[in-house]
């Protein structure tokens, strides 16, 4: 008796709305949207399946990870992708650890709504208008030091 009125009261159950064609609703399924994967490691099943070869796995993920995010630290003063490099590294340890996907997550985040604050037209124009000033502030600049000293190279072609 109870499974035909259970079975009754899901069928009266209003479905929810379908969204309108055109809205952009993130899908929720049990707290992940639709285009993000689950939080937890990705290693294969049968590394899964030993506890010493996850962890050891895990470690040899962290060390990969490491050395990367320190070469992309490297590159940050010297010539070089450094903030790729970096996320390459967070990438990394992201396919092992929940803490790196959070982070992964927040960065996407952050530069998605950066992304979309750029291309609002008040935001583009102050931008150009601040580059077109700082550029001639430059060779203002430039021209006076070229104007007083002249040019002059460190060395000595002539010779």
């Amino acid at each position: 008796m109870n499974a035909e009125s259970d079975a009754r009261d899901e069928a009266a159950a209003p479905a929810a709305p379908a969204p309108a064609t055109g809205d952009v609703t993130p899908e929720v399924t049990e707290g992940v949207t639709k285009g993000e994967r689950e939080l937890g490691s990705r290693a294969p099943g049968f590394i899964k399946a030993s506890r010493a070869l996850h962890v050891s796995w895990q470690v040899g993920v962290f060390v990969v990870g490491l050395a990367v995010v320190v070469a992309g630290i490297i590159m940050l003063p010297l010539p070089g992708p450094g903030w790729l490099v970096i996320f390459g590294g967070m990438a990394i340890w992201a396919t092992e650890f929940v803490w790196a996907q959070l982070v992964l997550r927040w960065t996407r985040r952050k530069v998605t709504e950066a992304a979309q604050k750029a291309l609002d037209p008040k935001v583009r124009r102050r931008n150009i208008i601040l580059t077109v000033v700082g550029l001639v502030i430059v060779a203002v600049l430039v021209g006076i030091y070229v104007w007083k000293f002249g040019i002059t190279m460190p060395w000595k072609i002539h010779e």
